[in-house]
């Protein structure tokens, strides 16, 4: 047999030189094939996230302007109520009806009154003296809201500048 290996060409530690040089290049392979498999599924998953936050906030500017329509609602409903409670009763369900629909799209209103004064949520348009702490609101002169975890509109408010 030592012999046919001869012949061909390449002895059995050739051979087996060889086979554990192709084990070590399959080896290789399958390493490389592996990180790639993880970078593609790593580049898949940022896609994912990159388009579940656009569409979070896809509909922010549509919704940022639905802002003063509910502005609207909210001054227009006390003085109907007053004139005629019967319609007013109507134009409230249409209000409650529209505000479920923006929070079902991740409208949230910012809490403002009696809260400490943050900048990320509220705007300072007033300080007023009072027996409340310092950066304390007292007054809310328009309302904020947020959109999922985005700031999409400040809350307007009075600040209390304590004693």
């Amino acid at each position: 047999m030592h012999s046919k290996h001869r012949k061909r060409g390449k002895s059995k530690k050739e051979l087996e030189k060889e086979v554990e040089g192709l084990k070590k290049e399959i080896e290789e392979l399958r390493k490389h094939s592996l990180r790639q498999r993880a970078d593609f599924e790593n580049y898949r998953k940022q896609l994912d996230r990159e388009r579940e936050e656009f569409m979070k906030y896809a509909n922010e500017k549509l919704i940022t302007q639905l802002l003063e329509v509910i502005d609207n609602f909210e001054r227009a409903l006390p003085e109907l109520e007053k004139n005629d409670p019967e319609s007013a009763r109507g134009i409230e369900m249409i209000y409650k009806q529209l505000m479920q629909i923006l929070e079902k799209a991740g409208l949230r209103r910012i809490e403002a009154i009696g809260k400490k004064f943050d900048p990320y949520y509220h705007e300072a348009f007033l300080r007023e003296k009072s027996d409340e702490p310092e950066g304390t609101i007292l007054e809310e002169l328009q309302k904020g809201y947020m959109l999922n975890l985005k700031v999409i509109r400040h809350s307007k408010v009075k600040v209390s500048k304590g004693k």
